[in-house]
C-alpha cells in the first residue's frame, strides 16, 4: 500500500500513548540500524489504528522498506476497543494512561454492545430489551475489570475520568497529554467534573484545575505530643512555634519540682527533659521502607508483563514468526534474555 494513502485518524491517535521524545529517538535509531521498519503499519481502511510512530518515521526516512497489515472492524467502536486492549497489554503506561485506556475501551464497549442489539424493538418489548441491555453492560464491566485485575467501580470510574480528559483536551488542546503524561496531576475527580460544566466555562475550570500548585514550604517535624503522666515534667506548650521549640529551656518557664524529676549526682534537669522528649518520639515510627522481599512482586510483574506483550506481539503479528529476518531478529531477543538470566543464575 502506498504510504501517501494512509490516514491519521485524529481520535484513535488520540487513544495512543505517545512515546516520549528519548524513545522516538530511540525507536528511529532502531530501525536505521536494521534497515527496515519490521512491525507493520496496522490499518482499517485505510486509517492507522496502530503504528503512527512507524508511520512518521517511514514519512522521513522513504527509503526504509515498511510492511502495511490490515485489519477488519464492524464499525469505529470495535476499532477503538482493539486500540485500547492493544496498548493495555503491550506498552508501560502511568496510572492515569492506564485508566483513560480502560474507561474508552469500556465506552466503545458499551456503544458496540447496544450496535449489536435490536435498536428497531417495538415499544411493547422495549422494557426487556432495555433490561437485557443494562444486564450486558454489568458483564461487559465486570469483563473489563477481570482483565486488568480492578473492581468493577474501578472500571466505571475510568469511564468518567476519560470523558473529563476528553472534555478538558477539547477545551483547551493539549490538556490530554498533560494529564496522562502527570506532567499535571489533577485528582480524577477534578477532571471528570470538567465533562459535566457547560461548555462556556470548562476552559476556565481547565485552566484552574491545570494550574501550577505552589509547593508548601517544608516544616521540621514537631514531636507528637501526649498528656504526661502526673509523675512527668510538662512537655513544651502546645503554643509554641516550631522555631521556639528547641531543646533549650525557656528562662521563662519555671523548674519542675525535684520531687517530680529525681536528679541523678552531676546530671542537670535539662538531660531530664530530653531524655522526657525522646521517650515521647520514640512511641512514634517512621514507616519502613521496602525491602528485597517485598519487592519481589516487582520481578514477578517484570516476567509476566514481558510474557504477555510477546503473546500479544506473536498472536497480532503473526509474520514475526514465518518470515526469515523477523525469526532471526526474535532469536537474538531470546539469546540476549537468555544471556542476562545466565549471568543473574551465576549471581544466585
Amino acid at each position: 500500500m502506498n504510504l501517501n494513502a494512509l490516514k491519521v485518524d485524529p481520535e484513535f491517535q488520540g487513544k495512543i500513548p505517545p512515546l516520549t521524545f528519548e524513545e522516538l529517538n530511540q525507536l528511529e535509531a532502531n530501525i536505521l540500524r536494521d534497515g527496515r521498519i519490521i512491525n507493520p503499519i496496522i490499518v482499517w481502511e485505510e486509517l492507522i489504528v496502530d503504528g503512527h510512530n512507524r508511520f512518521t518515521i517511514a514519512k522521513k526516512h522513504p527509503e526504509i522498506p515498511f510492511t502495511v497489515h490490515e485489519k477488519e472492524f464492524a464499525n469505529r467502536y470495535e476499532a477503538i476497543i482493539w486500540i485500547c486492549k492493544n496498548q493495555l497489554g503491550r506498552r508501560n503506561l502511568t496510572p492515569e494512561q492506564k485508566s483513560y485506556l480502560i474507561g474508552k475501551q469500556y465506552e466503545a464497549e458499551k456503544h458496540a454492545d447496544f450496535n449489536r442489539g435490536n435498536q428497531y424493538t417495538s415499544s411493547k418489548k422495549s422494557g426487556c430489551y432495555q433490561n437485557g441491555n443494562s444486564q450486558k453492560l454489568n458483564r461487559t464491566c465486570e469483563r473489563i475489570a477481570s482483565e486488568n485485575g480492578i473492581g468493577r467501580n474501578t472500571v466505571i470510574r475510568a469511564e468518567q475520568f476519560a470523558k473529563g480528559v476528553d472534555a478538558a483536551e477539547e477545551a483547551v488542546p493539549g490538556t490530554r497529554q498533560k494529564v496522562l503524561s502527570g506532567e499535571v496531576k489533577p485528582t480524577a475527580a477534578e477532571i471528570a467534573s470538567v465533562a459535566r460544566a457547560p461548555p462556556e466555562e470548562r476552559p476556565a475550570l481547565v485552566a484552574a484545575i491545570c494550574k501550577a500548585k505552589e509547593p508548601k514550604p517544608l516544616k521540621p517535624p514537631a514531636p507528637k505530643q501526649k498528656t504526661p503522666p502526673a509523675v512527668a515534667a510538662p512537655l513544651p506548650d502546645a503554643s509554641t512555634s516550631d522555631e521556639e521549640a528547641p531543646d533549650e529551656e525557656s528562662t521563662s518557664t519555671p523548674a519542675p519540682p525535684e520531687s517530680t524529676f529525681p536528679q541523678r549526682v552531676n546530671e542537670s534537669l535539662k538531660i531530664d527533659r530530653q531524655q522526657l522528649l525522646e521517650i515521647a518520639n520514640n512511641r512514634y515510627h517512621v514507616k519502613q521502607i521496602a525491602n528485597g522481599a517485598a519487592m519481589l512482586c516487582e520481578v514477578s510483574g517484570a516476567a509476566n508483563t514481558m510474557i504477555r506483550r510477546w503473546e500479544s506481539v506473536f498472536r497480532d503479528y503473526p509474520d514475526i514468526l514465518t518470515d526469515a529476518k523477523n525469526r532471526s531478529a526474535v532469536k537474538r531477543n531470546i539469546q540476549k534474555v537468555k544471556d542476562y538470566l545466565q549471568k543473574l543464575e551465576d549471581k544466585i
